[in-house]
């Protein structure tokens, strides 16, 4: 029986991508950097999970030595840029720059209504996540959820499962009971890696991921209901197409 719905956010809940290159070209030119990550660019950094972990990684790529900056200074700059970045993509989403996608608020209510619990585990920041959700569905917007797992509670970021076992843990079900939504490859092998059967709607970003061993792949959520995702679950889990929960 499916009794829990997991939810990614970026990519996922809406298509904020765009949104958050734009928010880390603006850093960047803030902090004095001649750095434009383009589209094509942008594209293949999301292969590295996290913000901060993108910023370290493309840093390392420009100058593979570092040997200006020691670690703490390095971490530091790392840190003042995300914030930079954060705040832009905050301002970016209160006005109106993004939208969750199409389907994913019917889906929430229905699945609310119809007594399935819903969570978030995401490798985003928690302002991130608050900047999304309390446009979209309001001040009381985490009323709407059992557990939220973000990069402020799962350090090691996605493809690791940390986050998706969290999440089981908080919900306190197996994950034969749960159905996980992404739009990437790292999101789905983390999910799978928790034994979650996963629907997949990937991003203009994402589409050329590799999403063998999804529950299903759609453009969006816009035609699913409660139903469907009760039919699917029960056959993605007679047909194995979920594995063992990994060790945290």
């Amino acid at each position: 029986m499916l009794r829990a719905l997991i939810f990614d956010v970026d990519g996922t809940l809406a298509d904020t991508e765009s949104a958050h290159r734009a928010a880390f070209n603006y850093a960047f030119s803030e902090f004095g950097l001649d750095w434009h990550w383009d589209d094509a660019q942008y594209t293949a950094l999301l292969e590295i999970s996290g913000g901060k972990e993108r910023i370290l990684h493309y840093w390392r790529m420009r100058q593979p030595e570092l040997r200006e900056l020691g670690a703490a200074a390095l971490q530091d700059a790392v840190n003042r840029l995300h914030d930079l970045k954060t705040a832009a993509y905050g301002a970016a989403v209160n006005q109106g720059e993004v939208a969750l996608r199409p389907g994913v608020l019917t889906l929430m209510e229905a699945a609310l209504s119809q007594g399935l619990r819903l969570a978030i585990a995401t490798t985003t920041s928690p302002a991130n996540i608050a900047a999304l959700l309390r446009r979209a569905m309001g001040a009381d917007w985490r009323l709407h959820f059992t557990a939220i797992g973000d990069a402020s509670t799962a350090p090691i970021k996605k493809p690791h499962p940390q986050v998706y076992l969290q999440m089981l843990a908080a919900l306190q079900l197996d994950a034969a009971h749960c159905l996980a939504f992404e739009d990437s490859g790292n999101g789905l092998r983390a999910a799978t890696a928790a034994g979650l059967a996963t629907l997949v709607t990937p991003t203009r970003y994402t589409a050329h991921h590799d999403f063998a061993g999804a529950m299903q792949v759609l453009p969006s959520l816009s035609a699913v209901d409660v139903a469907q995702l009760c039919h699917w679950h029960a056959s993605a889990r007679q047909r194995g197409h979920t594995t063992q929960p990994a060790l945290a």
